[in-house]
Formats: structure tokens, sequence, C-alpha cells
């Protein structure tokens, strides 16, 4: 009797009961298998998680500068002051009968030295607006250093007419007249000066 051949090379895995392997898949026509969990990174890859594009860019805590609005304000308050000072004038000479800047004859108007004077309060309100845009651009604290700065200048103006030549009561009206001119530039470009800060809101992480 004779023993039955050994095979020593190659076995059929499909006679021997074995899966199939991916390279004999191939052979025989068929696609291999994917995974069931699908393609997986490779080793040392380190997948992007959309971190560093989600969180915000950080911003500047500081305060932006309105200049139309600021300007804007600067002309409207150089209109009331102007129209003020002629107020006033028109107040002392017509009323009180006060000879300021013109002759007694010259009417409650007076002459052409009204007009400059109108002119020259709305001069002075433009100018305070510069000053007013530089200290906020600038300096620490702006409004303080611009109502001690419009403050000392409203009090020279006051103290001015004391020095010329004129009656004690033209003195005192003229005194009067820059004062109320000067509170009028301080309050007026101060609102201007708060509402034309824009404060930018903190960002949040």
């Amino acid at each position: 009797m004779t023993e039955p051949p050994h095979n020593y090379g190659r076995q059929d895995p499909r006679r021997e009961g074995y899966p199939p392997t991916q390279a004999y898949s191939q052979q025989q026509g068929r696609a291999p298998q994917q995974s069931e969990y699908g393609h997986q990174p490779e080793y040392g890859h380190q997948p992007d998680y959309g971190y560093e594009s989600d969180r915000p860019e950080p911003r500047s805590n500081e305060p932006k500068i309105n200049l139309g609005r600021l300007w804007a304000g600067g002309v409207g308050t150089a209109i009331v002051v102007a129209l003020v000072i002629v107020v006033l004038i028109m107040l002392v000479r017509g009323i009180l009968n006060i000879s300021v800047l013109s002759p007694e004859g010259a009417g409650a108007y007076g002459t052409v030295s009204t007009t400059s004077y109108a002119v020259a309060g709305g001069a002075a309100a433009i100018a305070a607006t510069g000053l007013l845009n530089l200290l906020l651009a600038l300096m620490p604290s702006p409004m303080q250093f611009f109502y001690w700065i419009t403050g000392l200048v409203t009090a020279l103006a006051t103290l001015v007419p004391f020095t010329l030549v004129a009656g004690v009561d033209a003195k005192i009206a003229t005194a009067v007249i820059n004062l109320i001119a000067g509170l009028c530039i301080m309050s007026l470009l101060g609102g201007v000066g708060s509402g034309a800060i824009i404060r930018r809101p903190q960002s949040q992480y």
C-alpha cells in the first residue's frame, strides 16, 4: 500500500479551510477588504482639529477717535460761541447801556468790532477742538488735561480786560463775556470729546 504523496509546495487555501490572504484575493481579481474603521492616520501625523483657526485674534483695547464726530462738534461749538458773544454784546449795549468795543452812539450791535469779536470766539473754539484732538490721540486722561488747559486760558481771558484802558463797567462787561464764552467752549467740547471716544470691547477667549 503506497502512502499518499505529500505536497510540500504552497497549498490552496480554499481546500484547507484557511481564509484567503490579501495577495491571493488580488490574484483572483477581487478587491481587498477595507478596514471597518476607515482610513487610519499615519504615525507621526498630528490631525488638525482647527483650534488655532477658531481662536479669535487678539484686538487692541485702546480707544479709537471718531474724527468726523469730533470736528463736527467743534464747528457747532464755534457757531454757538459766536452767537453767544453777539447776544451778550447786544444785551450789554442795548439793555445795560454799557459801551463795549464801540462808542455809545453806535447802537445795540455796535460796529464791525462786534463781528470781529464773535469771529475770534469761533476761532478759539476751533483751536480748542484741535487741542482736544491732539490730547485724545497722545495723552493719558486727555479730558482732564483739556479742562485744565481751557480753564486756565478762560481765566486769562477774563483777567485781560482789567489791564486795558476803559471804564470799569466796560471792563467788567468784557470780562463776563469772555468768561461765559470760555465756559461755553469747555462744556460743549467736553461733551463732544467724551462722545467721540469709541472704546473697543475686550476680546474673550
